[in-house]
């Protein structure tokens, strides 16, 4: 047998396993990077996070990613080489965490990188008739595994597609497995970039998991600061929207966008939403930021009520940059009265690292697991496991 299939096989078979997970999300910050330990799998899975960090991202590599992100026209031997080169950033990153935690590469079983997304394109964006749903990431699994010297699952977004999805987004199979509690009606909210929640019932039933994007998150507050506040990433505190007003006509221009339109469930992206929407409004940039503010607290639960039938008398668990936005946070909790908002820290899990985790959730299963069975219910989920796998030599 080829040793890295035997390899493989036997990681499969180990009683406990360590698996990196990496998340670099839209918002180009930095890499999560999330150490768990795996005891079995599926429901019946023990999770542990044992480090977590998030390396920020140099300048210069933020600058090569908006060079192509989500951009239409791109130079494609810029796409060709930042396929590699993204990939030897995080090899490095992923080094640089385990010497800090005194690991050493042989000692880890999986890395699952999420890699670095530039550009999503679901039929409902591109319209297109002849082409279906389509999602890109680079940052190239097999550099990832040589340069580091471990086993890589990467690519998770393309067995979505090929199976009928959008590609995203992906969190029900991780939420679903690891979060889901008799009794209890769970709703898991994500506010990254783009918002999105999984709805996980009381009764475990899989049939009636569901998960969808909501709309912006944080993409356009953060964008507009970026833009406005040179040196700033971010409306730290809401400093910028808590002094602002809200501005109903640009309100309701930014939700009338078709995609609140479109049938759950639904994606979207950078894509779809940016700050060409705000050009020559003549508003102040406080009450923009307070309106924009507003405008993802106003989708997201409106999102939620529409599938939830009320949205009363759920339990909320948080994560995502977004949770630490607290006048975001308050206009949430105001929208949905009766119910409990809390972070996902009450469930073990750091609110930061949880993409980074479902990604090790994701490599654990396709290894030593299985498929969820989700019916053929409303929820349009495949069931399929994701990754594909990178040997280190």
């Amino acid at each position: 047998m080829n040793t890295n299939i035997s390899r493989l096989y036997e990681i499969s078979r180990k009683a406990e396993r360590l698996v990196i997970g990496l998340m670099s999300g839209t918002s180009v910050d930095g890499l999560d990077v999330a150490l768990c330990r795996f005891s079995g799998t599926g429901m019946e899975a023990g999770i542990e996070l044992l480090a977590f960090e998030t390396l920020p991202y140099e300048e210069d590599y933020k600058t090569e990613i908006s060079s192509i992100f989500s951009k239409r026209n791109v130079d494609l031997e810029k796409v060709c080489l930042l396929n590699g080169w993204i990939a030897q950033k995080h090899a490095e990153m992923i080094l640089q965490c385990l010497q800090k935690w005194g690991k050493t590469a042989a000692e880890i079983d999986l890395v699952a990188s999420h890699g670095q997304s530039i550009f999503h394109a679901p039929k409902s964006l591109h319209k297109q008739a002849k082409f279906g749903n389509a999602t890109l990431q680079i940052g190239d699994g097999d550099h990832l595994a040589v340069e580091t010297g471990i086993i890589t699952l990467s690519d998770f977004r393309q067995k979505h597609v090929a199976a009928g999805g959008e590609g995203a987004p992906l969190a029900a199979y991780g939420d679903y497995l690891i979060f889901s509690k008799k009794g209890e009606n769970r709703i898991m909210l994500n506010i990254g970039g783009i918002a999105n929640f999984t709805y996980l019932p009381g009764d475990l039933n899989a049939d009636e998991v569901f998960c969808s994007d909501t709309g912006p998150g944080n993409t356009l507050m953060d964008a507009f600061i970026q833009k406005h506040y040179p040196g700033k990433y971010f409306d730290e505190n809401s400093a910028v929207a808590s002094k602002g007003v809200i501005q109903p006509h640009l309100l309701k221009a930014l939700k009338n966008h078709p995609f609140f339109q479109q049938p759950f469930p639904k994606t979207t992206g950078p894509e779809l939403f940016n700050l060409a929407y705000l050009d020559n409004t003549g508003i102040s940039n406080e009450d923009t930021m307070a309106t924009l503010n507003r405008f993802s607290a106003e989708t997201i639960t409106e999102a939620i009520k529409a599938v939830t039938k009320d949205g009363s008398g759920f339990h909320f668990y948080v994560s995502g940059g977004g949770m630490h936005n607290p006048l975001l946070m308050k206009n949430i909790a105001e929208l949905l009265p009766g119910c409990t908002f809390k972070s996902t820290k009450e469930l073990h899990i750091n609110p930061d690292a949880k993409e980074a985790v479902l990604f090790a959730v994701l490599a654990n299963e396709a290894v030593c697991g299985g498929t969820v069975n989700f019916g053929k219910g409303r929820n349009g989920i495949p069931n399929v496991s994701m990754g594909k796998v990178s040997f280190p030599w």
